[in-house]
């Protein structure tokens, strides 16, 4: 079966490495997807082991449609009684960029016609009325350049819903995204499991956690349903095989060092009992502190942060001042590396650095900036090459 992965834009590198991590080295990117080729068990083990992906999409067909006629017909051909049955909960996602075809809704409802017409005409014998009372099937329809592709949305809820973050608390990163920054740190503790890792604006302490389930090695999708699990068509055990694999993969000695702290008491009491749905707490130490106080004991770190960025928690003369003070306690742990967030105009002025590489990113549709700066290592302080 060919699988696709939608990623969030400027992360496909990232998703790629996780991918290969997890056996797959042929994924190939296009259009914000990542595709890979697998059958039912490849869709348990992605949906339960990938921490930055979006969704797990099965692509049914790719065709070219520019009139409803021609939608109809590519749609109607594809074997539907081999997924859905006639008491399929049947909803529609599409989206249609460049092409002939721009109206979704009625684009949805043509598609939608020719699944029931082909699900009728072929199981026979049976009753022929659609209450759609049974499993959520999510039938999504891409049309780019007038070119259509068919997929089946195998997870249900996107893949960043982990099911421990239950508390509400402003601007909240989401745990897909959070999961792809800390892999494009230097944080590595399955090499270097002593090395702290710190978030002085932890918030509900989505990076920490994360952090946390990565060094523990702890599966993002362990805990949570998916939609295929309901579908006659998927073998049974499936996901059982991929649990497995999960648990037997964790980390249960030998604590990671993770400091995640915030200025707001209330953000920390919900970091605090989101770090305990997610079976970590022992994993963080928690503390209520400015971030213009941050600082360590400790000679070298990884420091991650998702600051305020004035549009939505405070104005962006209070944010400025704010990085500003953030800068001059980041200058005070040289070796350190920090990896910085925002959307904060002219960041690296007010946190007085120049970053060391910057990346265009995306967080809740607003274009951000995701600044590096790299500490020297311990053996180039040793004086010797890496």
């Amino acid at each position: 079966m060919d699988l696709l992965i939608p990623v969030a834009s400027g992360l496909e590198q990232t998703v790629k490495r996780q991918l290969f991590s997890l056996g797959y080295e042929k994924a190939p990117a296009q259009n914000g997807r990542i595709e890979v080729e697998g059958d039912w068990q490849d869709v348990a083990r992605l949906n339960v082991l990938l921490r930055s992906g979006e969704r797990v999409l099965l692509r049914l067909a790719t065709f070219t449609a520019t009139t409803f006629d021609e939608l109809y017909d590519g749609v109607y051909a594809l074997p539907w009684e081999e997924y859905l049955t006639m008491d399929s909960q049947i909803l529609m996602d599409g989206k249609s960029v460049q092409s002939q075809l721009a109206a979704i809704k009625v684009s949805g409802g043509v598609a939608k016609k020719a699944i029931i017409q082909r699900l009728s005409d072929k199981i026979r014998g049976k009753r022929q009325t659609f209450t759609e009372t049974g499993a959520r099937s999510i039938v999504g329809f891409s049309i780019f350049k007038d070119e259509v592709t068919i997929t089946l949305d195998t997870s249900g809820e996107g893949l960043h819903k982990r099911g421990y973050r239950s508390l509400a608390y402003s601007a909240p990163l989401k745990e897909t995204l959070a999961a792809a920054l800390i892999d494009c740190t230097f944080y590595n503790p399955d090499k270097d499991i002593e090395k702290p890792f710190a978030d002085p604006f932890c918030g509900s302490g989505t990076l920490p956690i994360e952090a946390a389930m990565k060094a523990r090695r702890i599966a993002p999708g362990l805990q949570r349903d998916f939609d295929f699990l309901h579908w006659a068509c998927v073998p049974k055990g499936v996901i059982e095989q991929a649990k497995t694999e999960a648990k037997d993969n964790e980390r249960r000695t030998r604590l990671p060092h993770i400091f995640a702290s915030d200025i707001n008491p209330k953000a920390i009491s919900i970091a605090q009992y989101h770090a305990k749905r997610a079976g970590i707490e022992d994993c963080i130490r928690f503390s209520t502190q400015d971030a213009r106080a941050f600082t360590s004991a400790e000679k070298y770190g990884v420091l991650l942060s998702n600051p305020p960025y004035g549009e939505r928690l405070s104005d962006e003369k209070e944010v400025r001042a704010l990085m500003s003070g953030f800068g001059k306690a980041f200058r005070a742990l040289p070796d350190w590396n920090a990896y910085i967030l925002t959307s904060l105009p002219e960041f690296e002025r007010y946190f007085g650095k120049t970053a060391d590489k910057k990346k265009k990113l995306f967080n809740a549709n607003l274009v951000c900036g995701f600044y590096s700066y790299f500490g020297k290592s311990p053996k180039e302080n040793d004086g010797k090459k890496q």
